[in-house]
């Protein structure tokens, strides 16, 4: 997940974007990168509480009152976004962040007998499936999700549509283009070469018991190397000299050479978004990023939304289903958590299609996979690694 490492930095050409956001939905605010954050937990963004309350059947209900949206620590929206969807659908909708996604997911389990909330956003296809299982989510298909959704839905294992896709984004090994050149030493491009003797005590990852990312990363390796051939690469990775930080933050912003707390390691594992604030605002068009992503190394995350069960207001629940699919939500998704969104309507910022264009062929691992070894997954990986 990301930080604020990246709030207040604005990538190159972004006066551009802000001007076609300022046309299309007003102005607004930024936050952090891959997985960022912008309330912090239990941060009421918006409520002005004036009572909850719905009518009729889906698609043709009134939605009014207040809605609770629960999300992740990373979650952050445009102010003036969100003030429009509140003044054109007389709802007013109150955030309250509740930790990383596995702990969104788990206190959705733990409170599914008295829900914190009526929506939720941020539950990835690593922790999808527990979600569904633990049955906290109610079906909704939105009038929307034509827009591209469903390509990220996730089909089979989700048959009832609890679960919608809102965006996505690839967790990849960033590289410090300055480092290398300055060293005369080639990049590696490849898991394997992460292994290397050439790049002994250079990479730095993230733990996956602690870190979103750093769960997505392992993911990565067990697609790559499958089930019964990761742990010996990792044990490689150990060997190689590979340094794990608890978060993101401490990974990028401390460790990495490239970004602003010019660490020791050129090596980090991040997000394929991440090269483009690494570009000064000023640089001419075609500056070449001093980082970039190695796209053969991408774990691909897919962040969804969903009705809780026994929500005080479902139909304005379904409404913000609505609003996380629109447009003016959507474009506003680069720029305020540095992901892609699932619209295939909607341009990416130019400085993302020159310096941070998504991986064609990311690794995935089924969620219902996922769901049924990722404790296990972890432990190993964390008596391999850390023991």
């Amino acid at each position: 997940m990301r930080t604020a490492l990246f709030a207040g930095r604005r990538p190159v050409l972004a006066a551009a974007l802000a001007g076609i956001l300022l046309l299309a939905t007003g102005c607004g605010s930024g936050s952090e990168p891959a997985g960022s954050t912008g309330t912090s937990t239990d941060t009421a963004v918006s409520s002005s509480a004036a009572g909850s309350g719905s009518s009729g059947t889906p698609g043709t209900e009134v939605a009014t009152g207040e809605v609770v949206l629960i999300t992740h620590d990373s979650f952050n929206v445009d102010e003036q976004v969100l003030a429009d969807f509140e003044k054109s659908s007389g709802l007013t909708v109150t955030l309250l962040a509740q930790g990383d996604a596995g702990a969104v997911t788990n206190k959705l389990v733990l409170t599914k007998d008295n829900p914190l909330g009526d929506a939720v956003f941020g539950i990835d296809n690593t922790f999808a499936s527990r979600a569904l299982e633990a049955g906290v989510l109610d079906p909704y298909t939105s009038p929307e999700a034509g827009n591209g959704s469903d390509e990220h839905g996730l089909g089979a294992g989700d048959p009832d549509h609890r679960l919608t896709a809102v965006d996505y984004g690839d967790v990849c090994v960033n590289v410090d283009h300055t480092w290398f050149t300055d060293k005369g030493l080639a990049e590696p491009t490849t898991y394997e070469q992460l292994a290397d003797p050439a790049y002994k005590d250079l990479l730095v990852v993230e733990s996956p018991a602690t870190s979103s990312p750093g769960l997505a990363f392992l993911l990565g390796t067990v697609a790559h190397f499958g089930a019964d051939g990761w742990q010996d690469y990792w044990t490689s990775l150990k060997a190689n000299g590979v340094k794990v930080t608890s978060g993101w933050e401490d990974a990028y912003g401390v460790d990495f050479s490239g970004s602003s707390g010019k660490g020791a390691r050129p090596l980090v594992v991040s997000y394929a978004s991440s090269p483009p604030y690494e570009v000064p605002a000023d640089a001419a068009a075609g500056t070449p990023a001093p980082t970039g992503a190695l796209l053969d190394t991408c774990f691909r995350q897919v962040e969804y939304a969903g009705v809780l069960t026994g929500a005080k207001n479902p139909a304005g629940a379904r409404k913000v289903i609505d609003f996380l699919l629109s447009q003016e939500f959507q474009t506003s998704l680069p720029e305020q958590m540095y992901v892609y969104p699932v619209d295939t309507a909607v341009d990416l910022p130019a400085s993302w299609t020159e310096y941070a264009p998504p991986a064609t062929d990311p690794a995935t691992v089924d969620p219902a996979e996922i769901a049924t070894n990722r404790e296990d997954w972890v432990q190993t990986w964390s008596d391999l690694v850390e023991g």
